[in-house]
C-alpha cells in the first residue's frame, strides 16, 4: 500500500489515519508494504535479466601497520552507465555507485580519510559501527568542501576539504555499511549514489566455513528513477541541495522508485556454480520494503542479521527487509540442476518492482563449505533494565509545515531525546504510526516483543534497525557498552528523518 503524504494530513491519530487508507493495523499480518508514494521514470527503461550482476570493487588499504589499515577515499561527481547506453550522473564514493567496499578485520583499527569534491557538505557514517561519537557521523558534523564559501552551519564538528574517520573495530564480524549523513539532506545524498559496504570479519566467523572468497556476495538493493536524459529523477525542493530542505508534494512520505538496482546494475544476472553462496542482502532504498523469495522456491538460510551472525541458522522461505537492514542468507545452489534460472522476486512489488535479480545456476563444483548448527555464542547477560523510555513516531507538524515527529516534535540537535549513561541496559518502546524503519546508532539490540507478542519471524540476532510496521509497538533492549557522547536514532526512511524524525541520544560517562 503507498501513502502519500497528502493523505497523512489532517490531525487523524495513528489507528484511525491507519484505518482510512485502508492499511492492515495489526502487528505480524502480512500485504502491507511501503509508506510513500512512486515517482515513474520518464525513459525507456531495459528489459529485466539482460545485464551481468557486479561485485563492488574492494578498496585496497593507501597504507598499513602493526595496529591498523589506512584508507583513502574521495567523493566526486561522476557520470556512469547505469541503464544500458544511457549516461547518468552521480555523486559517488571514489565517483562509484556502490561505492567501494572497505573490509575490515576485528581488532585493527580502519581510518579512513575522506575528502569531499562535491559542491555540498557532506557526512559519513558507518552504519551499525560501535563508533566514537566524534567519527560516528553525526548529522552537523560537516566536512565541507575545500575553499567553501557558503553559510556554515552551527552546532556540529566542522572540517574543510577531507577528514579523516577513526573506527577501532571491536565488534563482532558484521556486514555493515556507510552513507551520506548530512542533516536535512540525507535522502538526495544516499539517492544520488553515497553509499557503500564496509563488512567485517574475525577469526572465529572464519572458522564456521561459511560461503566465501567469490561465494560471498554483497548484494545492496536500492530502487531508483531516471528522468528523460538519464540523469537520477527525485523531487528535491531544491536541487542544488545547498539551501531549501525537503520534496515536493506528495512524496514527503517516502519516494519510491520503479528500477530495482542491485550494487548499481538494473535487474542483473549472477552467473553461480552450483554451490552453496552467502548472500549479503542489504536494503539501500530511501523508503521501499522489500519481501525476498527465489523462483523455484528455495530456502533462503539467515546467518546474520544486522550486527552479526545469529546463534543458529533459520532457514526463511522469505525475508522481509526494510531500509537499512542487512540479513545475511545461504542459498545452496546445488539444489538446482545445471542450466536452471532462479529469480530472486519482491512480493511486495508490483509492475517493474517485482522482479529483483536472476541467478544462472552452472555446473556442479567442490563445495567446501557448510552452514554449522551453532554460529555465534549467545550475548552476554546485559543486566536489568534500568529504565523504560516510550517513543512515539509519527505524522506531525514542523515548522508549521507537515513533517515526522518522535514524541510530538522534530529533530534539533541539540535537545537529548534520552540520556543514558555509560554501561546502562534499557529498554526502548517504540510505537509507529505508519511503516518506520527505526536505526540506532552505536549500539545494536535485541527486538524483545511486537504487540503482545514476541519477536517477529525477522527479529532474530544482534539489530540495530527495526521494521516498525503501521499501528506497531516493539520493545528492544539495548545496552549502551561502547562510548559516550551524542549520537542519533532515527527512521531509515529517508524522507521521514529529513524532514523531522530523528532523535538525539546522549551517552553519559
Amino acid at each position: 500500500m503507498s501513502l502519500s503524504r497528502r493523505r497523512l494530513l489532517g490531525g487523524l491519530s495513528a489507528i484511525g489515519a491507519a484505518s482510512a487508507v485502508g492499511i492492515q493495523i495489526l502487528a505480524g499480518v502480512r500485504g502491507s508494504s511501503s509508506t510513500g508514494e512512486l515517482l515513474p521514470s520518464r525513459i525507456g527503461l531495459p528489459k529485466p535479466f539482460r545485464l551481468p550482476f557486479r561485485v563492488p570493487p574492494v578498496l585496497a588499504p593507501a597504507r598499513s601497520d602493526a595496529t591498523g589499515d589506512y584508507y583513502r577515499v574521495t567523493q566526486r561527481a561522476a557520470l556512469v552507465e547505469i541503464l544500458p547506453g544511457v549516461r547518468t550522473p552521480i555523486w559517488g564514493y571514489e565517483g562509484l555507485f556502490p561505492g567501494p567496499t572497505i573490509r575490515s578485520v576485528r581488532g585493527r583499527r580502519t581510518v579512513v580519510t575522506h575528502t569531499n569534491e562535491l559542491p555540498v557538505p557532506v557526512v559519513v557514517h558507518l552504519h551499525g559501527g560501535h563508533t566514537p561519537a566524534g567519527q560516528d557521523g553525526f548529522p552537523a558534523d560537516l566536512l565541507y568542501p575545500a575553499g567553501w564559501t557558503g553559510d556554515m552551519m552551527t552546532g556540529g564538528v566542522m572540517a574543510h576539504g577531507r577528514r579523516d574517520y577513526v573506527y577501532p573495530m571491536t565488534q563482532p564480524a558484521a556486514t555493515l555499511w556507510y552513507h551520506d549523513h548530512r542533516m536535512d539532506f540525507t535522502g538526495p545524498a544516499v539517492w544520488r549514489g553515497l553509499a557503500g559496504f564496509h563488512l567485517i570479519s574475525d577469526p572465529a566467523e572464519d572458522a564456521l566455513g561459511l560461503p566465501a572468497g567469490d561465494r560471498d556476495l554483497p548484494v545492496m538493493i536500492a530502487d531508483r528513477s531516471f528522468d528523460a536524459d538519464g540523469s537520477l529523477r527525485y523531487p528535491s525542493l531544491d536541487p542544488s541541495l545547498l539551501h531549501t530542505p525537503g520534496v515536493r508534494e506528495p512524496y514527503g512520505s517516502g519516494v519510491l522508485g520503479d528500477v530495482i538496482l542491485v550494487n548499481g546494475v538494473p535487474w542483473p544476472v549472477a552467473e553461480v556454480p552450483a554451490a552453496r553462496h552467502r548472500l549479503r542482502l542489504l536494503n539501500a532504498s530511501n523508503a521501499r520494503r522489500y519481501r525476498l523469495t527465489l523462483d523455484p522456491p528455495g530456502p533462503l538460510v539467515q546467518v546474520g542479521a544486522d550486527g552479526g551472525l545469529l546463534e543458529s541458522p533459520v532457514a526463511q522461505e522469505a525475508v522481509e527487509i526494510a531500509p537499512g537492514e542487512r540479513f545475511d542468507v545461504v542459498v545452496d545452489f546445488g539444489r538446482y540442476r545445471p542450466g536452471q534460472v532462479v529469480t530472486m522476486r519482491n512480493e511486495f512489488g508490483d509492475h517493474t518492482t517485482t522482479a529483483v535479480m536472476r541467478f544462472r545456476v552452472g555446473a556442479a563444483v567442490p563445495d567446501p563449505s557448510r552452514v554449522p548448527d551453532r554460529l555465534a555464542p549467545a550475548p552476554a547477560a546485559a543486566g536489568p533494565a534500568v529504565m523504560t523510555r516510550d517513543l512515539r513516531f509519527r505524522h506531525g507538524k514542523v515548522n508549521g509545515m507537515a513533517g515526522w515527529t518522535i514524541n510530538g516534535a522534530a529533530f534539533d540537535p541539540a535537545r537529548p531525546a534520552a540520556t543514558p549513561r555509560l554501561g546502562d541496559t534499557e529498554i526502548w518502546r517504540l510505537s509507529s504510526d505508519f511503516h518506520h524503519p527505526i536505526h540506532l546508532h552505536l549500539a545494536s539490540f535485541r527486538v524483545l516483543s511486537r504487540g503482545i507478542g514476541g519477536p517477529g519471524p525477522y527479529d532474530q540476532g544482534p539489530k540495530d534497525t527495526v521494521d516498525l510496521r503501521p499501528a506497531e509497538q516493539a520493545s528492544i533492549l539495548v545496552r549502551f557498552a561502547d562510548h559516550p557522547g551524542r549520537y542519533v536514532f532515527h527512521c531509515h526512511n529517508l524522507e521521514h528523518e529529513d524532514m523531522g524524525m530523528m532523535g538525539v541520544f546522549a551517552v553519559r560517562p
